[in-house]
């Protein structure tokens, strides 16, 4: 006999709820990535064209994580049993795959620029720099009320912040410039933003594919989940059990769980299904679970590879 026990109704999420402010956020990024790339170019700052692939990790970031809110509002369908929600990921490689050239990039290009300097414009480093420090810090206002109840959003919050200090590199750059006529502090700064660019891809890339590899999520500790588990009354013991995730924060639960026979046999199966449910919701935000219950004496002829 198989009990099973799973989620299926779409329920507003944190991230979500927050929507309205991710797009006004992300809006911001765009207008300053768009800025810094303008003043880049026109003042000769590799500063500003690497704080602009630095925000551009950002407005990568939250575009992935609205297309994780618009996909998990899809309806799953029986081609696709779980909907659209892993595109998310294919997505977040590729522009994983992307933002670690441009980093390496600007990095290799700073490198060149201490050799050989160019003479940068403070002048326009200073007001493309001065917009991107106004457009961060209102995406942190907009952001700030936010960040306490979803992981999605302190995520942006905190790299809306190392943006900030981006732009604030930038005009430290600028000022010495123009106060000394130091050239490679332009190239330093780069050099600076480019370094702070690549371990947040990496952290990026590492998680997508722990994901397309159904790893076990990071924050779900297994033997918790099995003492939790088998510390409900009538369970005595439980195997095959999984947990990875779909998309970003839809973690997914199965697992075979051993009762009592008497238990079982009694019909309180579906009382220990209920607890099980509330437990792994509770204390271990699975929401999505499915548990095969098998009375004890199930064992005597249970596969040994699912032993």
């Amino acid at each position: 006999m198989t009990q099973a026990h799973d989620h299926h109704a779409f329920t507003a999420t944190a991230g979500s709820r927050n929507r309205g402010r991710l797009k006004f956020v992300l809006g911001i990024s765009l207008t300053v990535l768009a800025a810094e790339v303008v003043g880049g170019l026109l003042g000769h700052s590799l500063a500003l064209l690497a704080d602009a692939g630095h925000v551009a990790t950002d407005v990568a970031g939250i575009g992935l994580s609205l297309l994780g809110i618009w996909f998990g509002r899809r309806p799953s369908n029986d081609a696709r049993t779980f909907g659209y929600q892993r595109a998310e990921i294919f997505a977040a490689v590729i522009n994983a795959v992307l933002l670690f050239g441009v980093g390496i990039f600007i990095i290799v290009e700073a490198i060149v620029r201490l050799i050989h300097p160019e003479v940068a414009s403070a002048g326009i480093m200073t007001i493309f720099g001065v917009v991107a420090l106004v457009g961060n810090g209102m995406s942190l206002v907009i952001l700030r009320p936010g960040q306490g109840e979803s992981l999605n959003i302190r995520g942006a919050f905190l790299e809306t912040l190392s943006d900030l200090l981006g732009a604030i590199a930038v005009l430290i750059a600028a000022a010495l410039i123009a106060a000394t006529g130091f050239e490679r502090a332009d190239a330093l700064a780069s050099l600076l933003i480019g370094i702070l660019i690549l371990p947040r891809t990496m952290k990026l890339l590492r998680e997508t594919v722990d994901v397309l590899l159904e790893a076990t999520p990071k924050d779900i500790n297994m033997a918790e989940v099995r003492d939790h588990i088998k510390s409900t009354p009538g369970v005595l013991a439980v195997h095959d059990l999984h947990v990875w995730t779909i998309t970003s924060g839809n973690p997914v639960l199965s697992a075979h769980v051993v009762i009592e026979d008497i238990v079982f046999d009694r019909g309180g199966a579906a009382t220990i299904l209920d607890e099980l449910g509330e437990c792994l919701s509770g204390h271990f935000d699975v929401e999505h679970c499915t548990f095969q219950l098998e009375p004890a004496r199930h064992q005597l002829h249970e596969p040994t590879t699912h032993q």
